[in-house]
């Protein structure tokens, strides 16, 4: 099941990692644990961030993929199931929208 992580990362304690020249360590070690399929730096609501592209078997690999983001940088995550258009078309949308009529 393919999933996003959508991660926001406070300022602290990342500043003062990357003040001690910590971060990079730190970052290729969740990275390494995590194995996203890809994975962007981005901005979100004025803060550091990131948006992740995981595949997981079940639901018990959450925690894997999100503990280290919250324990090692206080960020916060979400995450949410995500389709390709190949799954959107195994979906059965078709049928669906003559069940709901």
């Amino acid at each position: 099941m393919r999933m996003l992580l959508n991660i926001r990362i406070p300022n602290e304690p990342f500043n003062t990692l990357v003040r001690e020249g910590r971060i990079g360590v730190l970052m290729q070690k969740i990275l390494e644990e995590t194995r996203p399929e890809a994975i962007y730096f981005t901005e979100q609501q004025g803060k550091r961030g990131a948006v992740a592209v995981i595949d997981i078997a079940d639901a018990t690999a959450i925690p894997a993929l999100a503990e280290p983001w919250f324990l090692q940088l206080n960020a916060d995550c979400e995450l949410r199931i995500a389709m390709l258009p190949e799954d959107l078309m195994k979906a059965g949308l078709d049928a669906l929208g003559d069940k709901w009529k």
